[in-house]
């Protein structure tokens, strides 16, 4: 039993990979409801479940896509958490390379500032997928209870994938705390640390074509005895 779970769990993380290119079939509540039912055993320090979700779906998820993308355009920044977006190092590498190899199957030129403007705004539109997740953080919660919902959210999209259904995770979607939480009527004690767009993968979608790899094991992980 232990060679199959271990065989699963690798075709599951093969399988698991950021979508952009959503079809407009909505998932039935049903099957909303397994995800999520399996998401929600992720662990959290103290057994806290830190995380608060609002799933926005139909109507709700239609106005976002329209406010969510003027908002941005007019410079609307309003961010819960600290966000850069500056890296150095290895770091920028990585986001670089991944953003040529993103860019390079959409036929994107790297002069072509105008496309990659809109490549970029297609996050506040959510890549056209049916449901987004908002993932917030409740005060007076901190730095440790963000981890816990990071775990949350690998278990979520984990049980997306294990249902058939694409996501991606978008730290953009936190760009504008102030408008997610105005749409859905979220109490403003919760703080939006990002969004997952989900729903059915359109394979026809050059975006999704992109493949981007993970650094070797030596980079990152060090074992010390």
């Amino acid at each position: 039993m232990s060679e199959q779970l271990k065989n699963a769990f690798a075709d599951l993380l093969d399988a698991r990979r950021s979508v952009r290119g959503f079809k407009s079939k909505r998932v039935p509540q049903a099957i909303l409801d397994n995800v999520f039912e399996f998401a929600r055993r992720a662990p959290s320090n103290c057994n806290t479940q830190p995380w608060q979700v609002a799933v926005a779906s139909g109507e709700a998820c239609e106005r976002l896509r329209q406010s969510f993308p003027d908002a941005i355009a007019e410079g609307k920044f309003d961010m819960d958490f600290d966000y850069s977006g500056q890296y150095e190092g290895v770091y920028k590498e990585r986001q670089h390379d991944a953003a040529a190899q993103l860019y390079s199957a959409q036929g994107i030129a790297r002069e072509d500032k105008q496309r990659r403007n809109d490549v970029f705004m297609d996050n506040f539109k959510f890549f056209g997928a049916p449901h987004v997740a908002f993932l917030f953080l409740p005060e007076p919660f901190g730095i440790r209870e963000a981890v816990d919902v990071g775990m949350f959210a690998q278990n979520l999209m984990l049980s997306l994938c294990a249902h058939g259904l694409a996501s991606c995770p978008q730290t953009a979607l936190s760009f504008d705390a102030t408008t997610v939480r105005k749409e859905l009527d979220i109490d403003a004690k919760n703080k939006l640390l990002f969004g997952i767009s989900f729903g059915y993968e359109d394979h026809d979608h050059p975006a999704n074509k992109c493949r981007v790899g993970r650094a070797d094991l030596s980079q990152n992980i060090h074992f010390i005895e």
